[in-house]
């Protein structure tokens, strides 16, 4: 995942565009930059609406006098003349458009030829493999870092694996498990996602395959991310289902690129619930909806009961929390943290995404380019970021 490290150019306009800053995800994002971008940051607000743009810049004037200048940028994601003027004006480009299979190839294509780093909220695993098949090589050539899923998914998993492999001995097998509660409300936008990639399982796998012909073999270490059996587990009290989500795939990557993980690595990842019904409820209704994705007019009937763009109010999120607890094991130790914030889909995935991409334009980083992970990307410097910016990361006991 080692690549030519590029000498970001300093005459490049921005160090910092969001695009898709109109979208809820991206609205909730620009306000966090606005409260907590540092000073002297040059950033944009990018979009294919220059309306909304122009009523989200008032809004966020309001909270900082200093945005009503906040640059407009107008590109739509299907327009690739229009991306690669925007990959080249800026250091960072943070995307929130999604589905990004559908979206999101245009902009990654710009941004690996451009050099210019890249993150975004994708959870799809095929849109991950095409990009890597595509355009990790190239992003290597220029020195470019393509870091996904930088959002709920799949920050907690992520850098909490990497911080409980931190409290774990070195140079033997490691194993840890995640278990994920909380409570939280979607979007449109996370629907719509969800539901295309529910949509598209032959895609999936053979953008899965493809990518196994191209990624490079691990020698003489293992790294995996299979997916768990359902389980009552002991270490929580809670049973553990296991969530068909990006984030075992994601933290097997980071194992695999760094030494650290030891020789043999395993990432198990689980929902945990607290009554067997509430579980059995749970899994039936993924599968149901799964299922719906797969005929056209269910699907479209699904995505119009909540329109991109929508989501629940502030009230809402301030009640919502979530908490990813860990259990690491290895070398005759056992260890447990936890990974616990905020409201997990919009404010603390705005959080996420706003810090992951200030850690990229301003932080002393690892010498790294292609597709990364964050934990391979950023590592300590982006768990820093997000403790600072209210996000725990914890101990909870080793034995």
């Amino acid at each position: 995942m080692t690549g030519q490290v590029r000498h970001v150019d300093a005459q490049r306009t921005y160090d910092v565009v969001l695009f898709g800053a109109t979208g809820f995800a991206g609205s909730l994002t620009a306000e966090y930059l606005a409260a907590n971008a540092p000073a002297g940051c040059r950033w944009a607000l990018a979009g294919r609406d220059t309306a909304k743009l122009e009523r989200l810049r008032e809004r966020l004037a309001a909270l900082d006098p200093a945005c009503a200048k906040l640059p407009l940028l107008r590109a739509d994601a299907s327009d690739a003349g229009a991306l690669r003027e925007l990959a080249a004006a800026t250091r960072v480009l943070a995307t929130t458009v999604g589905p990004y299979v559908l979206y999101g190839r245009e902009l990654v294509a710009a941004c690996a030829e451009s050099g210019t780093d890249y993150v975004d909220l994708t959870g799809e695993p095929e849109f991950v493999d095409r990009v890597f098949v595509e355009h990790d090589a190239r992003a290597r050539e220029t020195g470019a870092r393509i870091v996904h899923a930088c959002g709920f998914d799949s920050v907690p998993a992520d850098l909490g694996a990497y911080f409980t492999v931190g409290r774990l001995p070195e140079g033997v097998p490691l194993t840890v498990d995640g278990f994920m509660s909380g409570h939280g409300l979607f979007s449109g936008g996370t629907l719509a996602s969800a539901l295309t990639a529910f949509s598209r399982g032959p895609q999936t796998l053979a953008a899965a395959r493809r990518r196994r012909l191209h990624e490079p073999r691990l020698l003489g270490r293992r790294a995996r991310g299979p997916v768990g059996a359902p389980r009552f587990s002991r270490e929580t009290g809670r049973w553990a289902l296991p969530l068909p989500t990006l984030d075992p795939q994601v933290v097997a990557r980071s194992a695999a690129a760094l030494e650290r993980y030891g020789p043999d690595f395993r990432y198990r990842h689980y929902a945990s619930v607290k009554h067997l019904p509430v579980a059995v409820g749970g899994t039936a209704a993924v599968g149901a909806a799964a299922a719906l994705a797969q005929i056209p007019p269910a699907r479209r009937w699904l995505m119009n009961r909540w329109e991109p763009g929508s989501g629940p109010d502030a009230e809402r999120r301030a009640r919502s929390w979530f908490s990813v607890r860990f259990v690491g094991e290895g070398g005759g130790r056992r260890v447990f943290t936890e990974v616990s914030g905020g409201d997990p889909g919009y404010g603390d995935t705005a959080k996420m995404l706003a810090e992951s991409a200030l850690c990229l334009a301003y932080d002393e980083l690892p010498a790294r380019a292609g597709q990364l992970t964050t934990a391979v990307a950023m590592g300590d410097a982006l768990l820093e970021r997000l403790r600072r910016a209210g996000i725990r990361f914890r101990v909870a006991d080793v034995r």
